[in-house]
This record gives C-alpha cells, structure tokens and sequence, in this order.
C-alpha cells in the first residue's frame, strides 16, 4: 500500500501498515509512478487532491472519492463518489462500526471530549490548532 502524509505525519501513517509514504501536494502523482511505472490500480481520497491523484492510477483503475467528486473519468477510469449524508441514515452499518470500534479493529483517533453545550469551542479547537484527530461531542 501506498499513502501520502505531510512530513509531520510520515511516521504515524507507516504505522497504519503503509509499505510506502510519499509526499502529499503538488507532483504526488510522479511520486506515486516513481514506486509503481505503471501506475496503481486504485486510489482512495479523502484529501481533495483528485486532480493530483488521477494521473497516478492506471487506465482503467478506480478512483474512490471520499469527498463526493463525480468526475469527468479519463482513461477508462471509474469514479466512486462517497458522499457520507447518504449513509448516515443506515443503522445496519452504522452498528457496524461501532461494534469495530469497540472490539478494537477501528481505532477511532480522539483528541479531546467536550460537552455538546461546547461545540463552538470543538469547531474552533479544529480550526484553529489543525488537529489531525477528532473533536467527540459528549450528549448526556
């Protein structure tokens, strides 16, 4: 597997099971293509850089896009937009990763635990500070 990190990341993301980190921005395609001439089969994104990104998957190869972009495909390539609003209402999976979670195959990464009476304050601590893990709102 290949990821990309920015530098302050590269170890936190090897010990995700990456084989591969690379540089995220600009030229990440030519880094990715540098490990792999042919370009890989597949690529998930949740980092909006899809236009960085595509040149990196091979023809006919996937491009999963966690931020919902639809395309234009190039290259036989075949985009599967996520959009997380048309999944929040499926219980059954939901369920599902919260059973993940709690038998320890998802970690989630929490950085702090508020309130719900303190979202403004969550909003501006992820805005602020550019933390990688998740504000959790506590409701009672």
């Amino acid at each position: 597997m290949i990821a990309d990190a920015a530098p302050r990341d590269v170890e936190t993301v090897r010990g995700f099971g990456a084989d591969h980190v690379v540089e995220r921005g600009a030229g990440i395609a030519e880094r990715i293509r540098a490990l792999v001439n042919e370009g890989v089969a597949g690529v998930v994104d949740g980092s909006a850089q899809t236009a960085e990104l595509v040149p990196a998957i091979s023809d006919g190869g996937t491009l999963v896009e966690l931020r919902g972009w639809p395309g234009p495909a190039e290259r036989g390539l075949r985009v599967c937009p996520v959009i997380v609003p048309d999944r929040i209402g499926n219980t059954a999976d939901l369920d599902t990763l919260c059973r993940q979670a709690e038998t320890g195959v998802l970690t989630p990464r929490v950085a702090q635990v508020l309130p719900a009476a303190e979202a403004k304050r969550g909003h501006r601590l992820l805005e602020a500070c550019g933390l990688r893990d998740g504000v959790v709102l506590d409701f009672p």
